[in-house]
């Protein structure tokens, strides 16, 4: 297949796009790069610096498939700047779906969030629940889905709502829980948690990137919205878990934060997808790539530090 990847360059984008490569697709990759480039050069990959909001700019003539994961993520990036965030995370995507379809592109794959919940009550927060979304950046996922599902008599969607992510990527994040507590542990033997009790949902990148492929090839079968995210825990349990691998002490302080909500993927595991990978695994890959020397407490790790330091952030 011929697959427009936005954000390819990313923490999810770039393990994602050599998977996609792997696995005898062609690849053009739209990305600005603010975070760096780590792809490989292949005969197969195209790799353009583009801003997404510049849709008329992104080649699609010949595109079996949009996978759109570019973004202003989380919270603290998206309330630096609040018309960037609703023009990257909400108007991009309309401007891209509306050329895909005007270029007859089969299919378009969005990366929602799990966030979009809000902070729930129930046992298990299934795709059919309400929407209360409490940041921007939670709003402009929101609006994006609701942008593509009214296109979604003339396009394929496919949107999917991860949980928070953890493992190792050559373009690393250490702003994400399991990520963040695992090197807290390695560089300052001591982790600090805020709050505690929320109870998060968590997926291993390596099943994010199999949770792709599956809508990749299954996708015209199940269209519609999925919950990707299997482990339900706190984020006191996920700082004790790390402490069984790295000797640390655990602090814990106030939040501001509330969000607590326990993601249900019963309706992806009812497609035939099936969880390989776990938190447990995504700690160890932290661990082994900090010891080894791929991975370093570095700011660029960390997207709001770096997006502090753009100046072209308009």
């Amino acid at each position: 297949m011929n697959i427009l990847l936005t954000g390819g360059c990313g923490y999810v984008g770039t393990p994602l796009t050599e998977s996609l490569l792997d696995a005898g697709h062609t690849v053009t990759v739209v990305d600005l790069q603010w975070f760096g480039n780590f792809l490989p050069k292949h005969p197969r990959l195209t790799v353009l610096r583009e801003d997404v909001r510049n849709a008329d700019r992104i080649p699609m003539a010949g595109v079996d498939v949009v996978m759109h994961l570019a973004n202003i993520a989380n919270d603290p990036c998206s309330d630096l700047n609040s018309k960037l965030n609703w023009e990257v995370n909400a108007l991009a995507t309309m401007l891209l779906v509306e050329r895909a379809i005007a270029n007859r592109v089969p299919q378009f794959i969005f990366a929602s969030s799990g966030s979009v919940y809000g902070v729930k009550e129930e046992a298990e927060v299934t795709e059919e629940l309400s929407l209360v979304p409490i940041s921007d950046y939670n709003k402009t996922k929101m609006v994006s889905e609701r942008i593509l599902l009214s296109y979604a008599d003339r396009i394929l969607v496919n949107i999917l709502r991860p949980a928070t992510i953890c493992g190792y990527s050559p373009r690393m994040r250490l702003d994400l829980s399991v990520n963040m507590l695992t090197m807290q542990a390695l560089v300052n033997h001591k982790i600090t948690v805020f709050g505690g009790d929320q109870t998060r949902p968590n997926i291993h990148l390596q099943d994010m990137i199999r949770v792709y492929h599956h809508f990749l090839k299954q996708g015209r079968q199940f269209p519609g919205i999925f919950n990707a995210g299997f482990e339900n825990i706190s984020i006191l349990d996920i700082a004790q878990r790390v402490t069984k691998h790295v000797p640390a002490d655990v602090v814990v302080t106030p939040s501001n934060d509330p969000r607590s909500y326990r993601l249900s993927s019963k309706k992806l595991l009812a497609t035939g997808f099936v969880q390989r990978h776990s938190v447990e695994d995504g700690i160890q890959e932290v661990i082994a790539a900090q010891r080894d020397g791929r991975l370093k407490d570095d700011e660029r790790c960390y997207n709001i530090k770096t997006m502090k330091k753009l100046a072209n952030l308009a």
